[in-house]
């Protein structure tokens, strides 16, 4: 019979978005990660693999969590246009609060693995298709409901373009530490809505 685990398995994904977030995929060494997730070698092997599994595990979790986020306020009845800065505010939101930046600067570590990771790059592909569409059906609600006034052919490019900047502040939130950098870039992003 196994011993019951004695941590958290989801804080320790929590832990781990932090180690990652903070050395990077490839500056993260098996130290670091016994450090930053205070737990055991052997427990980190016995429930999460190999460090690049237990990387991916913690991207996946960080991703779905904020992606379904997202879709689901997308999905919600009201004012898109409002929807959509609620979701640029939240982002620099976490930006801007230590703590949580940490656990998000995980989703750089991972996009630096995509032209190296076949797997990474695969899940990072499905996840902006869905939050492409997910903007998308949200901007043709918005022009359906008189909100928006832009041709329907240029709402996809649109939403490619608020999917794409939402990722554009995790970078640029890495190169300075200017906080108005990250408001400029939100604001700027929502004038493409009028």
């Amino acid at each position: 019979m196994g011993r019951n685990k004695e941590f958290d398995t989801t804080l320790v994904l929590h832990k781990a978005m932090e180690v990652f977030g903070h050395y990077g995929y490839e500056g993260t060494s098996l130290q670091n990660l016994l450090d930053g997730l205070g737990i055991a070698r052997q427990s980190l092997y016995d429930t999460y693999g190999t460090k690049r599994d237990l990387f991916i595990l913690a991207v996946k979790h960080y991703v779905n969590e904020k992606s379904a986020a997202v879709i689901s306020l997308l999905q919600q009845p009201g004012s898109v246009k409002q929807i959509i800065a609620a979701i640029f505010a939240e982002v620099v939101a976490v930006l801007k609060d230590d703590q949580r930046r940490r656990e998000c600067f995980i989703i750089d570590s991972a996009i630096d693995q995509v032209p190296h990771d076949a797997e990474i790059a695969e899940f990072f592909r499905k996840d902006v298709e869905r939050l492409e569409q997910a903007f998308y059906e949200a901007l043709v609600r918005a022009r359906e409901e008189g909100e928006l006034h832009k041709e329907k052919e240029h709402l996809l490019a649109l939403a490619r373009y608020l999917t794409h900047t939402r990722y554009a502040l995790i970078q640029a939130a890495k190169l300075t530490a200017n906080p108005d950098v990250l408001d400029d870039m939100a604001a700027v992003a929502l004038t493409t809505l009028e």
